[in-house]
């Protein structure tokens, strides 16, 4: 079933991020599959398509997919590159650094530093995202002002074990466009005072858009996207 969807949903996916790139500065843009509440069979199917950054917001279900498609295609789980999006609790840190690649949610420096302590204790670095909180949505976690999010990246960025790679943020769930690419551009702004700013800041991802905004995301300066219902469909109950 999701093999046969993704035939036609990502070729769809792809165009319309090229047509946005088009429109943009024209940077790379890496596409994520995000399977959130789909099954295995979904992380199976991204991969036989060709896609290799899979996604998932929760740490739990990160772990049993990654042992599943570990058991059943060894060769897949080698090449897949892992996601954590979602929000992570401290208690969580160190299963998140044994099974992530990239971790786009830190959205503290309590967390940072409980990554760093996991991190440097497993003898590994671990790439991270910074969220922004760009839009100041109470509902959402993440640095919420340009002067919180440049003194906590300083600090950040001396933790041992933690490699400090950009930005990631969550626009608004709307249709209108001057909202989504406000929080696009000022999320944008941010990551550029960083890179000029913060010397162990290293600006190579920023994490914008999702499957109802990704295009805008793009236009707006993007060079990652989180995509799952646009490719998966929606998640079963």
């Amino acid at each position: 079933m999701y093999e046969a969807r993704l035939k036609v949903a990502l070729p769809a996916v792809w165009e319309r991020l090229e047509r946005a790139r088009s429109r943009s500065d024209g940077r790379a843009v890496r596409l994520v599959a995000v399977s959130k509440g789909h099954p295995l069979e979904a992380v199976v199917s991204a991969w036989r398509v060709g896609l290799r950054d899979c996604g998932e917001n929760r740490v739990a279900e990160l772990d049993a997919k990654r042992a599943a498609l570990a058991d059943l295609l060894p060769v897949a789980d080698l090449e897949v590159q892992w996601h954590l999006i979602g929000h992570l609790q401290r208690n969580k840190a160190r299963r998140a650094v044994a099974l992530s690649n990239l971790i786009h949610s830190v959205d503290s420096e309590r967390l940072a530093e409980e990554l760093s302590q996991e991190a440097v204790r497993a003898g590994r670095t671990v790439e991270v995202l910074l969220q922004v909180n760009a839009a100041a949505e109470g509902s959402k976690s993440g640095f919420l002002t340009v002067e919180a999010l440049l003194s906590a990246a300083v600090r950040i960025t001396a933790l041992g074990g933690l490699r400090v790679t950009g930005l990631m943020t969550m626009a608004p769930y709307t249709v209108d466009e001057r909202v989504l690419r406000a929080t696009f551009r000022g999320t944008r702004d941010r990551f550029e005072r960083c890179a000029a700013e913060v010397p162990g800041f290293q600006p190579l991802h920023l994490s914008m858009g999702m499957s109802n905004d990704y295009e805008i995301a793009v236009e707006e300066g993007s060079t990652m996207v989180r995509i799952g219902t646009a490719l998966f469909g929606e998640r079963q109950p």
